[in-house]
Formats: structure tokens, sequence, C-alpha cells
């Protein structure tokens, strides 16, 4: 997930494909605290992504953290991607008003030289209809270039009684949507809609911190023709290295990072990466294996789908609490106002509830107790720098 502008410089940004959420200040990650001025046009890698026939850039972007900036400032930032040569925006129904953010930001022209991908979470054709309709509305346009069913729960086919893989194929053939895309946290139905042939792209969790199974997903899609979108390449703000993370992405020809930016700064880090490109070397690899270390096991990334939570729990952020007050900027997290809200972890009765909902099958209220326990004991250990202020 990523950040709330309440906290200046110290802010950050998360990755995309999870519900619009209440924005938290999560603490700075993977951005340095400079302003570069890009005032030339950058020259952007591109790729082909999957058998569309589509040269998206390498560098793209997830505009779910613009859901927590002002219309203006979305725009700014956009316009700035846009005239550093970046051509793929991805976004979702879901997250609030990112859309319009974006169709208020591109004018007509702009418009014929991006394109948009955003995604449908409805369960049935009716559902899909409407939203389309409302993203059409939105993004103030006649086609959006890829449509992704949202992270389902099962892999939609013609004939289904969901009605959406047809849905989508009538809307294709009218014209409003180009290609056919699937996201999906879950690596089994990822595999399978990837090996389907029904669909043009697969976006998915994927991140240097990926393990055999998710690497062969990337090779299973590229065999297949299938365009990967890589989400969550921080990790929901975990991995605190960007150019590391940057650097490993590269390795991967037909992988389409979409990097969530809140922030111009964010935008003008990814932009200077992009036109001096790091190489991976020892020094960036050992920060990578430093990070497989600190994240090994289960881990929350911050998706959101448990939300929310009966007793009001701010699940995605406690069951990583200690992540963050560990690898980033924390004072934010350690002040009265937020013990008062970690301390409803305590309130947990185990429920249930997370249980059909989390994409990773974790045990979700034994590890907000195991993050609340050690965010207990750093609060104890900083408690002069709390009664300072």
């Amino acid at each position: 997930m990523g950040e709330d502008d309440s906290i200046g410089e110290d802010d950050s940004i998360g990755e995309d494909d999870s519900p619009g959420v209440a924005a938290r200040p999560y603490g700075r990650t993977a951005f340095a605290r400079f302003r570069i001025n890009i005032k030339q046009v950058v020259i952007m890698q591109k790729i082909q992504l999957g058998a569309t026939g589509l040269a998206v850039t390498k560098t793209s972007l997830g505009c779910l953290p613009l859901q927590r900036r002002t219309v203006v400032d979305a725009a700014d930032i956009l316009k700035k991607a846009y005239d550093a040569g970046i051509n793929y925006y991805d976004t979702a129904r879901a997250y609030t008003d990112s859309e319009f953010k974006i169709g208020a930001a591109f004018t007509p022209e702009m418009r014929k030289n991006v394109f948009i991908a955003t995604k449908t979470q409805s369960a049935g054709a009716r559902g899909f209809w409407a939203d389309l309709a409302a993203s059409l509305k939105n993004l103030n346009t006649d086609y959006i270039d890829v449509y992704q069913f949202h992270n389902p729960g099962f892999v939609p086919r013609p004939g289904g009684a969901d009605g959406l893989y047809d849905a989508a194929l009538e809307a294709k053939r009218q014209g409003k949507i180009r290609f056919i895309g699937i996201t999906n946290h879950r690596i089994a139905a990822a595999e399978e809609a990837a090996k389907s042939g029904l669909y043009d792209t697969l976006q998915y969790p994927f991140s240097c911190l990926a393990g055999e199974r998710d690497a062969a997903l990337v090779k299973l899609c590229g065999d297949n023709g299938v365009g990967f979108i890589a989400m969550k390449s921080l990790s929901g703000g975990l991995i605190v290295n960007a150019r590391a993370a940057f650097a490993y992405m590269a390795q991967f020809e037909n992988v389409v990072p979409i990097w969530g930016v809140q922030w111009m700064r964010e935008l003008d880090e990814f932009i200077e990466l992009s036109k001096n490109p790091p190489v991976l070397d020892d020094e960036l690899e050992s920060a990578i294996e430093a990070d497989r270390r600190a994240l090994s096991g289960e881990f929350c990334r911050g998706c959101g789908y448990c939300m929310p939570c009966p007793q009001g729990i701010e699940l995605n952020m406690a069951a990583r609490i200690y992540f963050f007050i560990t690898r980033s900027p924390y004072k934010y997290h350690i002040s009265p106002a937020y013990q008062k809200e970690m301390a409803k972890v305590e309130t947990c009765t185990r429920c249930g509830a997370y249980r059909a909902k989390c994409p990773y099958g974790l045990d979700t209220p034994e590890l907000i107790r195991r993050q609340y326990a050690l965010y207990k004991q750093f609060v104890r250990e900083h408690i002069d720098e709390i009664e300072e202020g």
C-alpha cells in the first residue's frame, strides 16, 4: 500500500492492485529525499507486452497512490511522467478517484500516446458493464487498452455462469476494450490464467523477494505470449532500496513493473533510474539478499484484501508494523495516537473473517499478535523519544 500526504519529506509509496483504503504515513521507503529537475524527455526502454503488440515502457506507473493527492497534484505527476516518455498507466475502479484524475490530466491528444489499464472487481456481467461504463467516463476515453479482472477468486472463462469473460469479449467486439487481462495474488490462479490461452496480460506481485515458482510464472507467461505486469515491486513498501529493485526487474525482458508513485520526488527518482539504469552488481545483490533474509517466511504484503476488520484493526499495517518501524522513519508509528490504534490488536477475536480473504493464506491473527509484541518492545526501547514529543 502507500502513504498519506501528512508527514512531508519522510513519506513514500507502495504498489498497485489493492483496494483503496484510508491512507497512513508509512514512512520513507525506497526514495531518497531529493528532487531532480528533469527538463528533457528521457529515452525510455520499451518492451512488447506479451503478444498484444503494445510497446510499453519498462518504467510504467501504478496510479493507486494518486487517490491520496489532489486533482491538481495528480495532474502534475501524470503530466511529468508523460513528458518523460512513460506510456503505461495502471488504475482500477476500486482505487476511488484515481481513474478520474487520470482522465482529468490527459488531453485527447495525450491519450493517443499512452496505454491505460484499469480493472473491475465485479463478480458478474451486470456489474462488469456498470464498471466499464464508469471507467470510460472517469478516464475521459472511449476505449481502454487493457481491461483486467481484479483479483477474482476464480479464473473467468467463456461460457461461465458468471458471464464475465463473455462480457469482456463483447466489450472487445464493441471496441470499448482492446485486450483482456487478469490480476491475481494467488500463484495457482495466476498459473491457470497464464496457461489458459484466454488472457493477453497477467498482473501479479513480483519483486526481488520472489521465489522460484514466481520466476517460473514469469517464464510461463513469456512462453505463452502473455504480458507480465509486476505489481508490488517494492513489496508493499517493505523493500527500501529502489536501485536494487529497479536493477532486479531489468533482468526480466518480459516484465513491466508498475511503480506506484504518490510524490513528485518518487517519480523523479524512477525517471533518473531509467536515464541511468543501475547494474545489478555485488553491492545491490547483497542488499537484495539482506532483504530476503529479513523478510523470509510468512509476511504481509499489505494488499488490504483482509479489510475491513470487524474490530476496526488496521490489519494490513498491524501485520507488518515491526518491519516498517525498523526499516523506515518510525516516530509517527510510536506516537500515543498510533499506539492507541495498535492496541486494537488486543481486541482480536480470531473470528476468521480474514481467512477466505487473504490471498496468501496467512494466519492473520497470529501474525498481528507476534508483530504487536515486537512493536510494544520497540516502543519501550524508544520511550524517551515519545516523551520528548
